[in-house]
C-alpha cells in the first residue's frame, strides 16, 4: 500500500497535556476536554477518552461522505445517522489495538441500497482510508 498525496484544504491542531489523564484543547479554542481513561481501563471514566473523542470523528467523517455517495446515487439518506463503535484493547504482541464497527441507519432507502451506500461511503471516507489496513472495521447499514 502506497501513501497517497493529499493537498491539504484544513489542518487541525490539538494538544494533550498528561497522555490518557489530562486534558486535550484545539489550537483554535473550540474544543477543549478532560480526558481520563474510561473504568474498564483503571481509571474513574470522569471525563472523555481518546476513543470516544475517535468515535465522534469518525462518525461525523462517515455521516459526509455518505451524503457525498448519496448525491451521486440520487438517494435519499434525511434523517439518517451514523454510529461508530471504536474498541480497545490488548493485541497478541502486547500491545493495544482498535477495532471499530460503522452502522448506518438509513430510514428512507431499502436495505440492500443503505448496505451498498454504506460500502461505497467507506471507499471515500477519510477516516476509512487512514485506518484501511491498519485495524479492522466492518460496516453496515
Amino acid at each position: 500500500m502506497s501513501i497517497q498525496p493529499v493537498d491539504v484544504l484544513y489542518t487541525a491542531v490539538a494538544t494533550a497535556e498528561n497522555g490518557r489523564d489530562g486534558k486535550v484543547a484545539s489550537s483554535d479554542g473550540q474544543l477543549e476536554v478532560v480526558v481520563n481513561p474510561p473504568k474498564e481501563m483503571g481509571g474513574s471514566g470522569a471525563g472523555t477518552n481518546p476513543e470516544q473523542l475517535f468515535a465522534a470523528g469518525y462518525s461525523a467523517c462517515f455521516q459526509g461522505a455518505l451524503g457525498v455517495v448519496a448525491r451521486q446515487e440520487k438517494a435519499d439518506i434525511s434523517g439518517s445517522t451514523v454510529t461508530a463503535e471504536v474498541g480497545i484493547g490488548k493485541t497478541p504482541e502486547g500491545g493495544f489495538g482498535l477495532k471499530v464497527a460503522i452502522r448506518a441507519d438509513i430510514p428512507n432507502v431499502d436495505a440492500a441500497t443503505a448496505q451498498a451506500l454504506v460500502e461505497k461511503a467507506h471507499q471515500v471516507c477519510p477516516y476509512s482510508s487512514a485506518t484501511r489496513g491498519n485495524i479492522e472495521v466492518t460496516v453496515s447499514a
